[in-house]
């Protein structure tokens, strides 16, 4: 039974996140060589966001040349013909910007925010590098070390480090989802200088793109200047697509991981639905349940009341296809693994028999409304949302829409969602023990 506290807050703090909470207006177009375009103009602060998505992301890639997606991330910092090697983000310093990219399985994204008047810098930086990126053995060679490095700190030295791709490698037996972003350096390694130019001529083309403006210019004058830096550039072929349907798991999959670690962890992957399907917002709405900040169910009970962990946590992983809700706890000193998973079901199986109450997912909608409200007060996160929005969710409108799937989730989807995909059937469970306990 909520209180009256409780709905006054939940009512107030609805109240503030709907009042942040605008619509992102845009306009979109596409240039004749395929370049998916759209423009979000606001004067009120002088900067501005170019930001480019391309449809390419480890699931796109060869089996035995796992990780040239998130490698090409690196690579086309290199520089192109009118660029010299490592120059790419001095420019955007020197302008007084910032700059970053990132690789998902679906996926490859740059940005740059830069101040208004430096808009045609990053129209030329992002044209160079889809025109004629420099694809070449010395860049290839230095960002091979650069990728070997960040694999050693991210996953091969990182206590816990290995539980995606562990995970992945089970869950997944068909889809190139069984393999990390990262890939896999012996991949890397074989690949010839053609490899790597065969790959970027296929996927980095602008048919294959949507380059988005987010915020200070002119958008006539924008028009020219998009058509003078991109209309040059020649359309590529079609570009393949993986086909690969991965069919039900059969069973729970069990196993144990023998890692560097302290102390023991559980870990539980579940299969879920593909992001943008109706069924995605209940399960993600579920893991928010689970471990979205100090009050939720995983952190509460498990950590908390019965102090069985020291860490615990529960996110989705939004792919194109099918993906992977990941719930996973760092246990107690003291505490056995067995202990800990029991403790976990114990939640999960809470959802599956009890509607969430209505306060509680109250909350849980105000909190996701407050994110969105915040992200899209940065130009940045407009011109991210809206690129996610047109390759992956069926058209650039739902970059207004998408939260009301979220705000629409009853407690009984949640249960619902909870009843069809957080089974023991239909995961993968992992106990990371200490090395020192490898017989």
């Amino acid at each position: 039974m909520r209180t009256l506290t409780t709905l006054t807050a939940c009512t107030m703090a609805s109240i503030t996140a709907v009042a942040q909470a605008r619509e992102i207006k845009y306009t979109e177009f596409d240039l004749p060589n395929g370049l998916h375009v759209i423009l979000h103009e606001d004067r009120s602060t002088p900067i501005v966001a170019v930001a480019v998505m391309y449809h390419v992301g480890s699931k796109d890639e060869a089996s035995d040349r796992r990780g040239f997606a998130h490698f090409f991330e690196h690579l086309l910092f290199e520089g192109s013909e009118n660029i010299g090697r490592g120059e790419f983000s001095k420019y955007v310093e020197k302008a007084g910007g910032v700059l970053n990219a990132n690789t998902t399985g679906d996926r490859t994204y740059y940005y740059e925010v830069l101040p208004s008047n430096q808009l045609n810098l990053g129209l030329w930086l992002e044209s160079e590098r889809m025109m004629h990126a420099k694809v070449e053995q010395v860049g290839i060679e230095t960002q091979r070390e650069v990728v070997k490095e960040e694999r050693r700190q991210r996953y091969e030295n990182q206590p816990y480090g290995s539980i995606l791709p562990e995970v992945l490698k089970r869950a997944y037996k068909v889809h190139p989802y069984q393999w990390p972003t990262i890939g896999y350096m012996e991949d890397l390694n074989a690949a010839n200088e053609n490899d790597y130019k065969t790959f970027y001529k296929t996927f980095y083309v602008p048919n294959n793109a949507v380059l988005v403006l987010a915020g200070d210019f002119d958008p006539k004058q924008a028009k020219a200047d998009l058509a003078k830096y991109f209309g040059p550039i020649a359309k590529g072929g079609e570009v393949p697509r993986s086909q690969a349907v991965e069919p039900p798991m059969q069973g729970e999959v069990r196993d144990t991981v023998y890692d560097k670690i302290q102390l023991p962890a559980v870990v539980q992957a579940y299969r879920i639905p593909a992001l943008g399907t109706a069924d995605f917002y209940a399960v993600d709405m579920l893991n928010r349940l689970l471990s979205n900040g100090n009050s939720s169910r995983l952190v509460k009970n498990v950590k908390e009341a019965e102090q069985k962990a020291v860490y615990v946590g529960s996110f989705s992983l939004p792919f194109e296809d099918p993906g992977l809700a990941i719930a996973f706890a760092v246990a107690n000193m003291g505490v056995a693994p067995d202990s800990l998973e029991a403790s976990m079901d114990k939640q999960f199986e809470r959802v599956r028999q009890e509607a969430v109450p209505e306060a509680e997912l109250a909350k849980l909608k105000v909190q996701l409304e407050t994110e969105h409200a915040m992200d899209n007060n940065r130009m940045s996160g407009i011109a991210h949302n809206l690129a996610n929005a047109y390759t992956f969710l069926g058209g650039t409108a739902k970059v207004n829409t998408e939260v009301d799937q979220y705000l629409a989730v009853t407690a009984a989807d949640i249960q619902r969602v909870a009843r069809k995909y957080f089974v023991p059937e239909n995961r993968v469970v992992l106990h990371y023990l200490p090395l020192s306990q490898k017989k």
